[in-house]
């Protein structure tokens, strides 16, 4: 029997059991602490999944508990969430970055009954330590921080290490119901709180083996695991499809580490967001220089020795598979990428989908788009060119919120995404903005900021872009500045800013033309309530804090203004 026919119509704990029944001493997870590879096999995983099972039973919990999660990736978070799955327990995975009051909104508004408390820096858990409810019961994994040295027993009523090497293992290998809910992943909204998107076991059943299809996914893969598994995204392109393909999954022990952690796994399936793209891109810059780099491509000989030498030292020597998802990368920044050789793809989907939507395959990819469908996501467009999508992985509901629910689906359920996209004879998609984020100018003409914030991403001095201006005679860029250039003269930037912008705005239409450009002192992070923990930025609270001097610049002429100067 085919993988792809084992996979069919199971669970990702059913295909679990397989790998621990067949192939029970092959290595399935390698967690690095202090420098060194921890390897574990499928054997010795389940073995932990089981007990940790049976402690949670023993500690009182019962099968449809909400149980939360809040670590950075680990392997002791896949045991966790196998152990969760295996005991018919929900999980609500929660993001590290994210404001004290959001995290007590979450394990109050889930109706947690148990924290677990995972590998974290210290400052995170000072920051949201005090908000854990009263009463609620704190499992701490056997190691913390950044280098597994941060010790806070002190603060947990049991360690996750404790729990397994006193309980016996739990024998039996339920088979979930497509209705039972497996997890509960909160959205990280652009607006207001979080909401709750509710996901049974009919999600991961649809996508396992139709994933495995698409990408020929096996056994002889390899990932490194970095970004937030508690995102949808890294769930179900890293966790589940190790689960349905076999695939060995290696983590990265800190940011420190994070290049020489993937020069080391050299993953044959890598996923990543369009700002590591760019920080990549001004790594290898500061090495060599654009203008060199361009000579040394013309030369047929030495170009595919450098094409050679760079992927292996980004540690991409052996990717078949590169994916950029999350939020939009640039064409600009993929093409630049692909005269290297590495071809990157973009994937597109959402929470509310659980990221089964479209994405790029390797070979057959159109640039400046986001790929084909993927097999039976029920995809069309509105009249008014919205995305919809109605399969079998859309949500079950927002959790406790009937208003919320009504507004996600239509009438003949279809999951409203919010975005609008266009698709062209070939089934391929382009998404051209947010139904919401649609802004007037002053003149009464509106202007959908996606596709410029797409072309102002090819300099590459901008991290992070916004484009506001409600109100304003132009549209005007809000901008955090790469590391490539913060250290760069001020007046030697802001020449290139304006002729950049010069030559952009010859491209777009009258009322679309930036006026200027407002250079941020500090990068939006999670914790400034400007941008999501996924990075999406909160475009409402970004012109409440650069309002002032949008304005100032539409009024005064200026093209560049510099925050705080």
């Amino acid at each position: 029997m085919s993988l792809k026919e084992l996979a069919k119509g199971k669970s990702p704990i059913e295909m679990f059991y397989q790998w621990e029944k067949n192939t029970p001493n092959a290595i399935y997870l390698r967690q690095p602490i202090h420098g060194q590879w921890n390897e574990f096999t499928w054997a010795q995983v389940g073995d932990k999944v089981r007990r940790l099972t049976n402690a949670l039973y023993k500690l009182g919990f019962q099968k449809g508990d909400k149980i939360a999660l809040l670590s950075k990736n680990c392997a002791e978070w896949i045991i966790t969430d196998l152990a969760l799955q295996l005991g018919g327990f929900i999980s609500v995975p929660l993001y590290v970055d994210q404001t004290p009051e959001t995290f007590r909104y979450i394990l109050e508004h889930s109706d947690s009954k148990a924290l677990f408390i995972g590998k974290l820096d210290k400052p995170v858990w000072d920051r949201l330590g005090g908000s854990v409810p009263e009463g609620l019961v704190k499992i701490g994994f056997s190691f913390h921080g950044e280098d597994g040295d941060f010790q806070r027993e002190n603060e947990v009523d049991h360690m996750l290490a404790d729990l397994i090497r006193s309980t016996a293992p739990f024998p039996e290998s339920p088979v979930p119901a497509d209705s039972d809910v497996w997890t509960i992943v909160y959205t990280s909204g652009t607006t207001g709180y979080p909401k709750g998107v509710v996901h049974g076991y009919r999600a991961p059943r649809h996508v396992g083996f139709r994933a495995l299809d698409t990408f020929n996914l096996s056994n002889q893969d390899r990932c490194l695991s970095f970004l937030p598994l508690a995102h949808v995204a890294e769930r179900l392109l890293v966790e589940t499809a190790s689960l349905y393909s076999g695939m060995v999954i290696s983590f990265s022990q800190s940011l420190n580490t994070f290049q020489n952690d993937l020069i080391s796994v050299q993953p044959t399936v890598f996923f990543s967001v369009p700002r590591l793209w760019k920080k990549f891109q001004g790594g290898i810059l500061t090495k060599v220089p654009q203008q060199k780099l361009d000579k040394l491509l013309k030369v047929p000989l030495v170009r595919s020795l450098i094409k050679k030498k760079l992927r292996k030292a980004l540690g991409l020597g052996q990717a078949r598979i590169i994916v950029s998802g999350a939020a939009p990368i640039s064409p600009a920044l993929l093409e630049w990428y692909a005269k290297l050789g590495i071809e990157i793809v973009e994937g597109y989907g959402m929470t509310e989908n659980f990221a089964y939507g479209f994405i790029g395959r390797p070979g057959h990819n159109k640039q400046g788009s986001v790929g084909k469908a993927m097999p039976e996501n029920g995809f069309k467009l509105s009249e008014q060119g919205e995305i919809l999508f109605k399969s079998p992985t859309v949500m079950a509901e927002y959790y406790k919120d009937e208003e919320k629910t009504r507004e996600a689906l239509t009438d003949d359920g279809y999951y409203r995404s919010g975005d609008l996209g266009e698709i062209d004879s070939e089934g391929y998609l382009k998404v051209t903005g947010r139904v919401k984020e649609i802004f007037k100018t002053e003149k009464g003409e509106y202007v959908a900021p996606a596709p410029i914030e797409a072309k102002l991403s090819s300099f590459k001095g901008f991290e992070q872009i916004c484009i506001a201006g409600t109100g304003l005679k132009q549209p005007v860029a809000v901008v955090t500045l790469s590391e490539q250039v913060q250290n760069a003269p001020k007046e030697e930037l802001n020449k290139e800013i304006v002729e950049f912008l010069k030559q952009l705005n010859s491209t777009l239409l009258n009322h679309e033309k930036i006026s200027g450009v407002v250079v941020s002192q500090t990068d939006w992070s999670p914790d400034t309530g400007l941008v999501t923990p996924t990075l999406k930025v909160k475009r409402n609270k970004l012109e409440e804090r650069y309002g002032p001097l949008m304005t100032a610049l539409d009024q005064s002429g200026d093209t560049v203004v510099w925050e705080g100067a």
